[in-house]
């Protein structure tokens, strides 16, 4: 998967890095056969003064979808990171589940059969793993 990460207001040292890869990595997946690219950027938006200011933002680019964009915001980076990481993938399993269902929901409407005549690509495949198991031949019938 390919990760961009960038760090403004801190340094960005070879173990922070390490830490959003391997977080990420993780979180993502389930769906990294989707994700053209990941950017992450690490902020201190204080600088010096402290506070609850430490932020992650994660932009995940999916194949044929707009980007999922997520921010999260802590006192301690460490702790943005792993929160905005488990966010993306939750995010991004809820977003191809519904691709998902929304293309079974359109597959089921493009099959329009009359009578027996016509099977189904379910009842094609159906009956090509039988007759791949028994070494049938088959032959499709139009």
């Amino acid at each position: 998967m390919n990760i961009t990460i960038q760090a403004k207001g801190l340094e960005l040292t070879g173990g922070l890095r390490e830490h959003v890869e391997r977080r990420l990595n993780f979180a993502l997946d389930r769906a990294h056969y989707h994700i053209d690219k990941v950017s992450v950027r690490l902020s201190d938006q204080n600088g010096p003064r402290g506070g609850e200011d430490k932020r992650c933002q994660v932009v995940v680019h999916l194949d044929g979808s707009a980007p999922v964009l997520v921010e999260h915001t802590e006192a301690d980076l460490l702790l943005a990171i792993d929160r905005a990481a488990d966010r993306t993938g939750q995010t991004l399993a809820r977003q191809l589940d519904r691709r998902r269902e929304h293309r079974r929901e359109t597959h089921r409407g493009s099959h329009l059969t009359t009578g027996d005549s016509h099977a189904t690509a379910a009842d094609d495949r159906q009956a090509a793993i039988f007759h791949h198991a028994t070494g049938e031949r088959h032959a499709h019938h139009a």
